[in-house]
């Protein structure tokens, strides 16, 4: 089949396109690398939707970084994937950094953020009663928010797939062929895919990408930031998101709730080894402790319950890379990424649409296509949740019964594990079920539940439970390990 856009990368770039693209009569496909979608940096980032105050005045970040911003709500009301106006505080330590916050304020509004002030140490403190009272006077921007980025990744590709874009897991693309009629795609695995144009959306790999079609200033850095969350209901401590006035390499150590009630802290910002470079390290994670203290001195690392690392796709530029290729028609650059691309993703969306539209492409509304989505599960705060002695009464259901609780700390039943799987995606690791019902988010991390998703996996999808992995190929355990005790 040949297809009339192929669209490397199923991040929440690349997925936020093959939506877009889905509205109209068009042949799309989706190419990803890895064995489900939001594996790079998609998920594994903050989940904060900015303010649009810290992008510098003129940069792409900062035209496209507001306007999306205001999106979210509607991309929530369609999708469901977990969205909430939370409000932000750049605090203030001393007089340098107050005057600081007058520069960051003025570029906010240059980029035409609305509603930003600077608020002193009495208002501060009754926004947030658990803030350090050191502080001496924030930034306040009322519509920041946070979101679950790889619930949103996960419902756009899942809307985008219900319209009918085709999406390809485990598809590395490795060999870029350009012919008179457009492209072809050559992935790791032998096959070969036709398409009239491509949209790079690589993530930390774009530059790898663009060298494949013989563009050579596209040069990525990987950056790397470290994070530890907390167990659910720790979130409460806090009700904004809390930042630090930002340095040169980036916005700094924040103080978050996650959309679904744990609090966060990171990242650093390191140089990465390599892309793939994921690892944690003590070390690093007891700074970024103590940095995030100096914000909210109450977090300990008593409640800690994970830690992880995400790379950030930095271009050399500094900026968004967006761009059509005038030596290639049809060849699109959506390359680095970084913060805040998360935000600007559905004006990036857009962007590559008129971009396609600047190329000749005719984009005709597919009056068949939806832009609605059933979201997979609802937000239960932790004050909601049953008692665990009920909990663990549920799991003696038998299996088959849609409500036996698989996850004892989530509470995720088993219908709703069983529904996250008939969505156009194939889910062949635990983490990908994880990301989509929060089973084994809790305080034992899947060391309950674990052997009960791979075993629902299994007989979903008619599997060997020795085919089902943790986080794709590579990373299988066989699950009666752990319930012997051994891992």
């Amino acid at each position: 089949m040949k297809y009339d856009i192929a669209i490397i990368g199923a991040g929440v770039i690349g997925s936020a396109i093959a939506r877009e693209l889905s509205m109209y009569d068009v042949q799309v496909l989706l190419l990803e690398k890895g064995n489900d979608v939001s594996l790079g940096a998609s998920k594994a980032n903050s989940g904060i939707v900015h303010g649009g105050y810290d992008a510098r005045h003129g940069t792409l970040k900062s035209r496209l970084s507001y306007p999306g911003n205001q999106r979210f709500a509607q991309w929530e009301q369609e999708l469901g994937f977990g969205y909430e106006k939370r409000g932000s505080l750049v605090l203030a330590f001393s007089q340098e950094q107050r005057e600081q916050l007058a520069h960051l304020k003025q570029n906010g509004e240059l980029n035409g953020v609305p509603d930003l002030r600077i608020i002193e140490r009495n208002e501060i403190l009754d926004l947030e009663p658990n803030c350090n009272p050191e502080v001496q006077a924030a930034l306040h921007a009322p519509h920041v928010g946070i979101c679950s980025p790889y619930e949103l990744t996960i419902a756009l590709a899942e809307n985008a797939i219900a319209n009918g874009v085709d999406l390809r897991l485990m598809s590395a693309v490795v060999r870029i062929e350009v012919t008179p009629q457009g492209y072809h795609l050559h992935t790791r695995e032998g096959r070969v895919y036709q398409a009239r144009r491509v949209i790079n959306a690589a993530g930390v790999h774009a530059g790898e990408i663009a060298r494949l079609m013989g563009i050579t200033d596209i040069r990525i850095d990987p950056r790397k930031g470290q994070y530890l969350v907390f167990r659910k209901g720790t979130g409460d401590m806090v009700r904004q998101v809390l930042f630090q006035v930002p340095s040169a390499a980036g916005k700094g150590v924040l103080v978050t709730s996650t959309y679904h009630g744990n609090l966060m802290i990171g990242p650093n910002a390191q140089d990465a080894d390599s892309p793939e470079d994921l690892d944690t390290d003590a070390e690093t994670l007891k700074k970024v402790l103590a940095t995030a203290q100096q914000s909210l001195p109450g977090c300990t690392a008593s409640e800690y319950i994970r830690s992880y690392s995400g790379i950030r796709a930095t271009s050399s530029t500094r900026d968004f890379i967006i761009r059509r290729e005038d030596h290639l028609p049809g060849c699109i650059q959506v390359a680095g990424i970084d913060s805040p691309g998360l935000t600007a993703a559905p004006m990036i969306a857009d962007m590559v649409l008129d971009l396609l539209r600047e190329d000749g492409l005719a984009l005709q509304p597919d009056s068949q296509a939806a832009r609605t989505r059933r979201r997979i599960i609802e937000r239960v705060p932790w004050s909601e949740m049953l008692p665990m002695k009920e909990a663990n009464e549920l799991t003696k259901l038998p299996p088959g019964n849609p409500e036996r609780v698989v996850c004892r700390c989530e509470q995720v039943r088993e219908a709703t594990i069983r529904d996250s799987l008939h969505r156009g995606i194939l889910v062949t690791s635990t983490d990908g079920v994880k990301r989509r019902t929060r089973a084994g988010m809790g305080m034992c991390q899947g060391k309950f539940c674990g052997p009960r998703v791979t075993a629902l996996i299994a007989g979903e999808y008619g599997l060997n439970e020795q085919d089902v992995t943790q986080r794709g190929p590579g990373s299988g355990v066989d699950p009666r390990r752990v319930l012997r005790g051994e891992l």
